[in-house]
């Protein structure tokens, strides 16, 4: 059989669940919702998810290695902050602005992998402690108050790019380099590798030392990036933003098959996810349901694929019986 026809069948299977998924809510809420399947619905949903898409992204990597990240939401807040402050308080370019902020993410995101790598820490332990850091920081850069920016900033989440705005087409090319470099490259391998036997890598003769680091700064950069465009959207700086961005990013990553314990997972899955998510808050927004009936249905819907993925997985091992 041809190479191609074989990758081909092997994308389906991995993803065609989660399309039809995808597919199963559009139908359900396209019946039941008054007005969901409008152009404006969809705008709406498209120009939400890229800061999520984003650091959902860097969050899959830092779980693949068997990590995890707390302070994704908090480390969002202060690099805006500091965006807002580099532009409104400094009169900075812009370029140089955007400059400040993703240090401001990659300098937290390389603390992290420091902390966790020198004293063999849980990075849960370690970034639930980066949270409160950064929050705190964030509230200090902006004294405690929305700092309003306004179009200097607002442009970039004002242009578009075939229709598309340029966030929600940063996104997909992110989510697309994402995936090449965790499916085609050295260290993409080394990663699962890392999340599948640390100590077995190791003894291969490979450090994985630097290799966690990179990837909890490549988080923390990601994780910068969306800063910007969420900033840029609310065209504000709000030492608040991004408070639950976690949760929701974990849960993305989670219902697109993620392992929590390392080893597994796939970008483009991860993006499903954010776009299920999405799709359901939209939806049960446009039925009328509240806020607490949205989040139970959203946590339900969470449990409910990691026990799916749970019996996946063990369909997917072979068996050991002789």
């Amino acid at each position: 059989m041809n190479k191609r026809v074989i990758d081909l069948l092997i994308f389906l299977k991995d993803y065609l669940g989660m399309a039809l998924a995808l597919a199963v809510e559009l139908v359900i809420f396209g019946v039941f919702a008054e007005n969901f399947f409008t152009l404006t619905n969809f705008k709406t949903i498209a120009n939400q998810i890229p800061d999520k898409t984003i650091v959902a992204v860097g969050m899959t990597f830092v779980l693949i290695i068997a990590g995890i990240d707390l302070s994704v939401g908090s480390v969002l807040a202060l690099a805006g902050a500091v965006l807002g402050i580099c532009l409104v308080k400094y009169n900075l370019p812009l370029p140089t602005a955007i400059g400040a902020c993703l240090g401001v993410g990659i300098l937290c995101g390389a603390t992290n992998g420091l902390v966790v790598i020198k004293w063999k820490l849980p990075s849960f332990i370690v970034t639930l402690g980066m949270l409160e850091i950064a929050r705190g920081a964030a509230y200090l850069v902006t004294s405690s108050e929305t700092k309003y920016i306004g179009w200097p900033v607002g442009v970039i989440a004002g242009t578009s790019i075939l229709g598309l705005s340029l966030p929600f087409v940063l996104a997909v090319l992110i989510v697309a380099v994402g995936e090449l470099v965790l499916a085609r490259t050295v260290f993409g391998r080394y990663m699962i590798a890392i999340g599948t036997n640390e100590e077995a890598v190791r003894l291969s003769g490979i450090d994985p030392r630097p290799i966690k680091l990179a990837v909890f700064a490549l988080c923390g950069f990601l994780t910068s990036v969306a800063a910007v465009i969420n900033t840029a959207r609310m065209e504000a700086a709000d030492p608040n933003a991004g408070e639950g961005l976690e949760l929701s990013a974990i849960a993305a990553v989670v219902i697109g098959g993620t392992s929590l314990m390392g080893g597994r997972g796939s970008v483009i899955s991860t993006f499903f996810g954010v776009l299920i998510i999405a799709v359901l808050g939209a939806g049960l927004t446009q039925m009328g349901a509240q806020e607490p009936t949205k989040r139970v249905i959203t946590g339900c819907v969470i449990v409910a694929a990691v026990i799916l993925d749970h019996y996946r997985h063990r369909i997917r091992k072979p068996s050991r019986k002789a």
